[in-house]
């Protein structure tokens, strides 16, 4: 099975993993350069630079000789440093809920379309229209999301417990799709596993290989812990593959990334 990874996934990557490092806006000179060490030509990191910039994740700058530069937004590192508590924390378990109720109007179902869009990638599974739940742990990035997006007009948070009347693990696995959140993790497993045996038995990896390998890695990872929010670990099924998949990222974060900072320099 071949690994898709889009350019323009990549480069939100890139900022993720090293962009943040550098010292003022990443050259695009350096974007072109470290994109292509990740087979991304230089056509394609302009063009998903430029989309990046109508979206307002980009800035356009200029480094200290007056090259052109792409620096993050304030919007763009508020949301990478909520996914670095996803992506490198140590999973998250809450024993309560986390509830939002929602009313829309019809005049404005665009924004209706966009508060489901977005408690969906947050990792909310849906209970009935217009009633969403999560693990609570995900309260504070939850109100971060819908005020940055001014919805907080349309909702209402509850914390709590599940009552019943059907046994909650019976209600998770309606709430959310857990086959296909295991076939994500079964196909991070059968794509990176492989890889991480080949370093456990073979010698470090020179710089730019251990860059390469650790962005394909965390750009295939980085969704699974907003598609998986942290569901307890009681409610979910005895061959859950979402613990292995979470031990195989986090060893390969430790063997690659601070190796692959070493190419990933301006």
């Amino acid at each position: 099975m071949a690994e898709q990874h889009p350019p323009r996934s990549l480069i939100v990557t890139f900022y993720g993993a090293y962009g943040r490092a550098f010292r003022g806006p990443v050259p695009v000179s350096a974007l072109v350069r470290l994109l292509g060490a990740a087979g991304v030509d230089a056509p394609s990191v302009r063009s998903s630079v430029s989309r990046l910039k109508r979206r307002g994740f980009l800035l356009p700058a200029r480094t200290a000789d007056g090259s052109a530069a792409y620096g993050l937004s304030e919007e763009a590192r508020e949301l990478l440093e909520d996914g670095d508590r996803r992506i490198y924390g140590a999973p998250r378990r809450s024993e309560e809920w986390l509830l939002a109720v929602f009313s829309v109007p019809e005049q404005e179902r665009a924004k209706r379309h966009l508060l489901r869009s977005r408690l969906a990638r947050l990792g909310f599974g849906a209970v009935a229209p217009g009633v969403w739940i999560a693990p609570a742990h995900l309260e504070g990035e939850t109100r971060r999301t819908l005020d940055r997006l001014h919805l907080t007009a349309y909702v209402e948070l509850f914390r709590g417990a599940h009552l019943g009347f059907a046994p909650t693990a019976e209600s998770v696995s309606r709430w959310w799709d857990l086959a296909a959140l295991a076939k994500q993790h079964e196909e991070f497993l059968d794509l990176h596993e492989p890889a991480l045996r080949a370093l456990q038995s073979g010698p470090a990896p020179e710089p730019e290989a251990a860059y390469r390998g650790y962005l394909f890695a965390l750009d295939a990872w980085r969704r699974l812990p907003y598609a998986d929010p942290g569901l307890p670990r009681d409610l979910l099924p005895a061959d859950w593959p979402g613990d292995r998949s979470a031990a195989v990222f986090a060893e390969l974060h430790d063997r690659l990334r601070d190796i692959g900072a070493g190419f990933a320099q301006p």
